[in-house]
């Protein structure tokens, strides 16, 4: 080829890549796009982050206050019921709330040691009893708590945990080490998810089961374990009323872990360095555990809101854009601010959903597939009410094309970049990359997969259904700030007001940049609804992930 013909080629190349997720030459999708502005966004998010919401937990005053809200408004936009003749998805739930009779007791070694609930351990239950413990209980470190054979690992060999209490390690080996070949390296498995853990301790009889919080491999403090599980805690109700769970699920600190594993004559930093390694097995402490807890328990419903802008010739085919409503509520123990208004998570995710939705209706001509809509509930408790969506589909998950997820949108202003999590799974990032090209950006993968943010959304429950799925982050690289200035600030709300009080809508936001975000989102679903084929998962997609 000769190199003179090539920046016209090239030119040629970006035109028609435009053209295929929209351009200046399509007024239809430019419309669209001009109705997603910031000041609608800032609107809806001062209205379900102020304290009349009550901080949007389910099955409260506030969750209706939010399903009223949601409803109104997709009524206004002329969206159709997304569930037959409702706007709602009702989902039966049992709630506990567990509070300790005492404290944690822990004996040998010659001596006997507390801990100080909230300030050193949690403990909750998914068991649908009032009273649950563990008493005399023998603990068992077991490392990462994971058994996983496609990587050759078992912590459990070997030995028998069945009415003991085991204590393990948050995140997995991979991340430990930083080894690209023990697990994925530093990337996050779902292995490494306290959901899997306890999952896997009561495959195994435990009868308790903690995890050693720490900071940067949890990928948040302990106050967000603080304040999202000694609440009202929620879960389906399985047959057996869940007592397959164990007894006590908890977390400790790694300073009650260093006293505990100091009480047992062992070091807890020779322990954990033990753990990543290959060959590691499990390590009776010669410890008993005792904890009883008092239990509330009732059986709720909380709500998943849809509507649906019904498609075209293949209307029985569509796509999700997706975003959870819910946060934490109100915890009437604190003596200063009590609300959990969830301003960033997520209220700007559900401003984000409301927007695309306004889009869609601008549009002259009808979509070819169908949009959904879903505000799902329950995130905050463990994604339930995406999971709930997942079992119980509107659309049968083979007439999903995918599913777009918006969790805690960018409030710092625009971005040269966009990030998405779990880049390499799916043909998804090509309708990114794509669209991006429009927008003058670049696509990176997550820069902290060791946080595993992939698992941790509403997304990851039809991504382990085998729907392709996309959840794009804020993007690291600030037009004008730059990198450092991004991670700082992002550093900051995890630390300062991820799920705390403190997470309230401020007017200084530069949401310029969420506006970018969802205008890509947009143009990538815009192309889907006009296209035939299904975008495919890429081989590299771990298929054991959450199974």
């Amino acid at each position: 080829m000769s190199l003179k013909l090539f920046p016209a080629l090239l030119l040629a190349c970006i035109t028609a890549l435009g053209a295929t997720v929209g351009s200046p030459g399509d007024p239809d999708l430019e419309q669209a796009l001009r109705s997603i502005t910031q000041d609608d966004l800032k609107t809806t998010i001062q209205i379900l982050s102020a304290d009349e919401f009550e901080g949007r937990a389910p099955s409260t005053p506030g969750e209706e206050k939010t399903l009223r809200f949601l409803k109104e408004k997709f009524i206004e936009l002329g969206l159709q019921p997304g569930n037959g003749q409702s706007y709602f998805q009702e989902i039966p739930l049992t709630e506990i709330t567990s509070r300790p009779v005492a404290d944690l007791t822990v004996s040998g070694g010659d001596e006997t040691n507390r801990f100080r609930y909230r300030d050193e351990y949690v403990a909750s239950t998914m068991r649908m009893v009032e009273r649950s413990g563990i008493e005399g209980s023998e603990m068992v470190f077991v490392g990462y708590g994971i058994v996983a054979p496609e990587y050759g690992w078992d912590d459990y060999k070997g030995i028998d945990v069945r009415g003991k209490t085991v204590v393990m390690l948050v995140n997995d080996p991979g991340y430990a080490t930083g080894d690209p070949e023990l697990f994925t390296g530093k990337a996050m498995t779902y292995y490494g998810r306290w959901t899997y853990k306890y999952e896997e301790a009561a495959r195994q009889g435990a009868a308790g089961a903690f995890i050693v919080h720490e900071t940067e491999p949890a990928a948040y403090p302990w106050a967000v374990v603080n304040n999202s599980f000694t609440g009202p805690q929620m879960s389906f109700a399985s047959e057996d009323k869940n007592m397959s769970r164990a007894a006590v699920e908890g977390w400790l600190t790694v300073e009650a872990a260093r006293r505990l594993f100091g009480q047992a004559g062992r070091s807890y930093d020779e322990l954990k360095a033990g753990a990543a390694r290959r060959g590691f097995t499990a390590i009776p402490l010669g410890l008993t555990a005792s904890v009883s807890l008092k239990n509330s328990i009732r059986n709720v419903v909380s709500n998943n809101v849809l509507a649906v802008l019904p498609g075209g010739e293949r209307k029985d085919e569509c796509i999700i854009y997706m975003a959870h409503w819910d946060h934490l509520g109100i915890d009437t123990s604190r003596t200063d601010d009590p609300i959990f208004n969830g301003a960033l998570d997520n209220a700007t995710g559900v401003a984000g959903l409301l927007e695309i939705a306004q889009a869609f209706t601008k549009l002259e001509k009808r979509p070819s597939r169908s949009i959904l809509f879903v505000s799902v509930t329950c995130e905050e408790q463990g994604l339930l009410g995406s999971e709930y969506y997942a079992d119980h589909p509107v659309y049968p998950l083979d007439h999903t094309v995918a599913a777009l997820n918006m969790d805690a949108m960018n409030i710092m202003g625009p971005m040269k970049d966009v990030t998405v999590i779990g880049y390499g799974n799916s043909e998804l990032d090509d309708y990114v990359i794509e669209a991006a090209q429009t927008q003058g950006r670049t696509v990176r993968p997550d820069p902290e997969p060791e946080k595993g943010s992939f698992f941790r959304s509403d997304h990851f429950s039809l991504a382990k259904r085998g729907v392709p799925v996309l959840y794009t982050g804020s993007g690291t690289d600030h037009v004008v700030h730059g990198t450092e200035w991004t991670r700082e600030q992002r550093d900051k709300y995890v630390a300062e007001k991820y799920h705390k009080p403190s997470d309230e809508f401020d007017p200084a936001w530069d949401l310029s940049g969420t506006v970018d975000d969802l205008r890509l989102l947009f143009k990538v679903g815009y192309r889907l609804a006009g296209e035939s084929t299904f975008p495919k998962w890429k081989a590299q997609w771990p298929a054991h992930a959450g199974n």
